[in-house]
């Protein structure tokens, strides 16, 4: 038999800034401001969570380009501005100072951004079509959006991608109103990737399958942000990953759509742990890449 083809694997951390993480997982000595340069020679992708708590700067985005090495990749989670101030509603603005704010300096190490909804936002399929309809599906949309930016930018806005390119967007959810063929129907429709989480039971837990790729956070199966995963968890974590790399499904996978997706050959895979508190998430990182030989 031949080889199996599979999609790209990016298993890696949400964040990298934690102070238990210093002479633990990062060397004791080693400052600050190289823990990133450390962090990205460790694993393969990072999520950026400081967008989401506030719009950074042109300048960090370029220096986080400039400090990973070739072939890293980012995942931004956007502003909870736009998804637990604003709900998703009268968001125009908020979208294009976001997009304005500098994540074109990533250029090709850009990678999905993260829409991440407050456990009380319920399902709203007019809100929720709206929304995503307003999403950008390139650069150069976006560019387009991002010259909508208002006057808290002033003269710091990044308008310019550096080449045209595919954006990829992914939804995590966290209202049991989530769990039905309908939302599944609508990513499908929007071609955004439902969010795999696992949250120690705490909130929804879906495998749907919405988009050509995958977007997991793992943020602990037993304690919410701070167990770490048991080697046969890890295992389970890499026969199911394997599965969707292939394009197909683990054969126990969690749905609630009332179809099959799309079939594809392959399909890439992006695995952020998020069990930071006991400095967890990068031992865990590095132990799923090198079971899936992507270490």
């Amino acid at each position: 038999m031949g080889k199996r083809h599979t999609g790209k694997l990016r298993i890696g951390i949400s964040g990298w800034r934690y102070a238990p993480w210093r002479g633990v997982f990062y060397p004791r000595g080693l400052p600050q401001r190289e823990e990133l340069h450390y962090a990205s020679r460790q694993v393969a992708s990072i999520e950026l969570n400081g967008s989401f708590y506030s719009l950074q700067r042109p300048s960090s985005y370029a220096r986080w380009y400039a400090e990973t090495p070739r072939g890293f990749r980012f995942a931004v989670k956007a502003p909870r501005f736009i998804t637990h101030t604003r709900r998703l509603r009268d968001v125009d603005t908020a979208l294009a100072n976001f997009f304005a704010s500098g994540v074109f300096a990533l250029r090709e190490k850009l990678g999905p951004i993260l829409w991440q909804c407050p456990p009380s936002l319920r399902y709203d399929e007019a809100l929720f079509d709206a929304f995503l309809a307003r999403l950008p599906r390139d650069t150069g949309q976006a560019a387009s959006l991002a010259r909508r930016h208002d006057a808290h930018l002033k003269a710091r806005a990044l308008l310019a991608p550096d080449r045209p390119r595919p954006l990829r967007h992914a939804l995590e959810v966290r209202h049991p109103s989530f769990a039905c063929a309908q939302f599944v129907a609508l990513l499908r429709r929007h071609r955004v990737a439902l969010v795999v989480a696992d949250t120690a039971g705490k909130w929804p837990y879906l495998e749907d399958v919405t988009a050509g790729f995958m977007y997991l956070r793992l943020h602990g199966d037993r304690e919410l942000y701070a167990s770490g995963y048991s080697d046969g968890a890890l295992d389970d974590w890499a026969r199911r990953i394997r599965a969707w790399a292939r394009g197909a499904q683990p054969r126990d996978a969690v749905r609630v759509g009332d179809r099959p997706p799309a079939r594809r050959a392959t399909r890439d895979v992006y695995c952020y742990f998020d069990n930071d508190a006991k400095v967890k998430a990068p031992g865990d990182a590095q132990a799923l890449a090198r079971r899936l030989g992507a270490a």
